[in-house]
């Protein structure tokens, strides 16, 4: 017989939760669009999905800022909790992931209010910097060697009050362990650091999935 207590430690909180929510066609799309593709499957979690909607609801935001797209997933799901008018600008590094976001946005019902950045996201940033973009909500969740910069530029395109959010900043525990000393794994944890310590931020960091950071610029 299967000690009952085995089979609750079975399932993840993160599992248990996400089993409560009906199945998100949109969503499912686009990991199916992922899967077909060979694509790397490094979609933000699904409950932070649903928190980025909550919380792009919640301040009302206008003009959201992704920082990488990859197959439209976390772009659905920040478009979603956009105030009547607003815009989300994704960014993203590879013109064939670029299609693929736009066209499951677009699939969506959010193809009017999106707008895709191809390119170098630093180069690209500096170029919204300097036309005068702002913004009210970032999303970082691009190459991880990058997030101090990026963390830079989203402070200078950020309006008063803006929330930050950055997925991954565990990276899968090796945040944890002193052991890994990479670029990617040395820039998270200067990443993790700044957010913690800037006095032009005040937040928090989420432990549950890969970790989520999530601030507001003062």
């Amino acid at each position: 017989m299967t000690d009952s207590r085995e089979d609750e430690r079975a399932v993840s909180p993160e599992a248990y939760f996400d089993g409560l929510f009906d199945e998100d066609a949109d969503l499912v799309r686009v990991s199916e669009s992922i899967r077909e593709r060979g694509m790397p499957d490094i979609s933000v979690a699904p409950g932070y999905g649903r928190l980025l909607t909550m919380l792009v609801a919640a301040a009302r935001c206008k003009a959201v800022l992704e920082i990488g797209a990859l197959a439209g997933y976390s772009g659905i799901c920040l478009a979603r909790g956009l105030t009547e008018g607003g815009k989300l600008t994704s960014l993203e590094l590879k013109p064939e992931y670029a299609e693929l976001a736009t066209a499951n946005i677009a699939e969506a019902g959010y193809g009017d209010c999106a707008e895709m950045i191809v390119g170098d996201a630093l180069a690209s940033l500096d170029k919204l910097m300097a036309s005068g973009r702002r913004f009210d909500f970032f999303f970082i969740d691009a190459d991880k060697e990058n997030y101090p910069n990026y963390l830079e530029r989203a402070i200078g395109l950020a309006v008063p009050g803006a929330l930050i959010a950055a997925d991954n900043t565990l990276l899968r525990g090796r945040t944890l362990n002193e052991g890994k000393q990479g670029p990617a794994v040395q820039a998270v944890r200067d990443f993790n650091r700044r957010l913690a310590t800037d006095p032009r931020l005040l937040g928090t960091h989420l432990p549950s999935y890969d970790g989520l950071a999530l601030f507001m610029v003062r």
